[in-house]
């Protein structure tokens, strides 16, 4: 098959559940079905091989460093294919025994769908599923782990598009990926970790980075945490169809209970990438307050907003030599009043070594503009003391309600971000005692416009409102002032 034939027919089968279940619900069926047929196809190929070894010795063929999973006998898919009555559960009890025999690798990986649940899935529903899927064989030989892999992510950003409120919690938006990761630059033996990894894009790009490099990017150490069950498990998932398999991807919440942990501390990366949800208000902030970790590095954030939280697990989470950080934020992080004290701590820190402005739409279901945070826990000489504000709002290309970025764009933002200069309605270079002095106000557009005016350019609601919000305050404050001093 080529490429568009493989995601044509891996897509088939989510088109068959539409009128059955939500179509925000797609993903929690079909990825662990393909992913079940994926290993048993891979299963019976590598038995093949082992048994031609042996010349048919089958004891030999079934030993388990023959294979990259086990798959226990009664577990097989074709065992479930042969089920006619009750399919449901038989796909669940097969997915289970598959994660009993592979503990170390697979154990929760197929999820906690209601296959079991004849109301949502039929038993003649999960026929045609099973049967749609048996067409091709899903082996090493017949789809190397480069094409299966891209139509895993093709798969993805089609649930995406199709699932309307849920697609943020676990899409980035790859052109976005595409960008983050070539501004990190993740080295061969670097970790690299994910605090909110939804279904591994900014993990995986950085290994996929290295590898289309000609560099080792098996020795990268991929480490990730998400609070969603189904999508942390589309993210193991996801690791495994591009054929990587060095990695630790935990489910949980990164706030209230960080997994990876060194001697009763957080345990520190060389690279972070990360989206994370922005402006939740159902986080423990109380907890924050005494923080076991010491995250509160600057300050505890408000409980309407919790994205300084997430910044200072960031910056907490990094190598004290070589760390570094990118993060895909709403702009408000940027100016906001109430975080402004922990905005100016790191500022004053001289941790932020870049800040970039992206145009609107480039969150899934969101028409807010986007920016990257960019820090460095040991930024080189030449860029200390300095932040470079790159506004790049108008490099967008915009499709229906999706923004993404195209070759040129990502190529001249990049060119920015290595020459750190100024550079005339593009980009500039300031001192971080100007910024200070704009009481830790970052708004990209205080110290660079772009050649195309804003004048005549409508602003996304949320943006708009913030910019009002801030400079309502903004008022009320010199207005206070003003009356202080007329009363005196």
């Amino acid at each position: 098959m080529t490429q568009q034939q493989l995601e044509k027919y891996l897509w088939g089968a989510a088109t068959q559940l539409r009128g059955t279940i939500d179509a925000g619900d797609y993903k929690q069926y079909i990825f662990p079905l393909l992913f079940f047929k994926r290993i048993c196809d891979v299963y019976d190929e590598e038995f093949e091989v082992a048994l031609k070894e042996s010349d048919g010795d089958l004891e030999y063929a079934s030993f388990a460093e023959h294979h990259h999973f086990q798959v226990p006998k009664d577990a097989h898919w074709n065992d479930v294919r042969e089920t006619t009555v009750n399919v449901g559960l038989a796909l669940q009890n097969a997915m289970r025994e598959i994660e009993k025999a592979n503990p170390d690798t697979l154990y929760g990986i197929f999820g906690d769908a209601s296959w079991t649940n004849k109301n949502r899935l039929s038993d003649e529903t999960l026929t045609n599923l099973i049967e749609h899927y048996s067409q091709h064989k899903l082996s090493l030989s017949n789809i190397p782990d480069d094409k299966l892999g891209n139509a895993y992510e093709y798969l993805i950003k089609e649930f995406a598009d199709d699932s309307g409120h849920t697609a943020a919690e676990f899409y980035t938006n790859r052109t976005v990926v595409k960008l983050m990761t070539m501004i990190m630059d993740p080295q061969a033996g670097e970790s690299v970790y994910d605090p909110t990894c939804g279904s591994g894009g900014l993990l995986l790009n950085c290994a996929l980075h290295l590898k289309e490099e000609g560099k080792e990017y098996r020795t990268l150490k991929l480490y990730g945490q998400e609070i969603n069950l189904i999508t942390s498990a589309i993210a193991r998932m996801n690791m495994f169809m591009h054929g990587i398999e060095e990695f630790s991807i935990v489910r949980g919440d990164t706030l209230a209970r960080p997994a990876f942990l060194h001697n009763d501390e957080l345990k520190t990366f060389n690279v972070i990438l990360s989206n994370p949800p922005y402006s939740i208000k159902a986080w423990d902030r109380k907890s924050f307050e005494s923080d076991p970790y010491g995250r509160n590095l600057w300050g505890v954030p408000p409980q309407s907003c919790a994205d300084y939280a997430f910044q200072q697990h960031i910056q907490k989470s990094l190598d004290l030599e070589n760390g570094r950080s990118i993060s895909l934020w709403p702009h408000g992080v940027l100016f906001r009043d109430a975080e402004a004290g922990m905005r100016r701590k790191m500022i004053e820190d001289d941790l932020v070594e870049c800040v970039i402005g992206l145009g609107p739409n480039l969150f899934y279901n969101s028409p807010m503009e986007a920016c990257l945070l960019i820090t460095k826990t040991n930024k080189p000489v030449d860029k200390k003391g300095k932040i470079l504000f790159i506004n790049a709002v108008e490099e967008v290309k915009q499709e229906k309600t999706i923004g993404f970025l195209e070759e040129k764009h990502i190529n001249k933002i990049f060119d920015a971000h290595q020459k750190f200069k100024s550079q005339e309605h593009f980009a500039a270079l300031v001192k971080i005692e100007d910024v200070l002095a704009n009481n830790a106000n970052m708004a990209i557009s205080l110290y660079v416009q772009p050649e195309k005016s804003k004048k005549n350019r409508v602003l996304p609601f949320e943006t708009a409102y913030e910019n009002w919000n801030d400079a309502g305050k903004k008022l009320k404050s010199s207005m206070n002032e003003l009356f202080e001093i007329l009363e005196s």
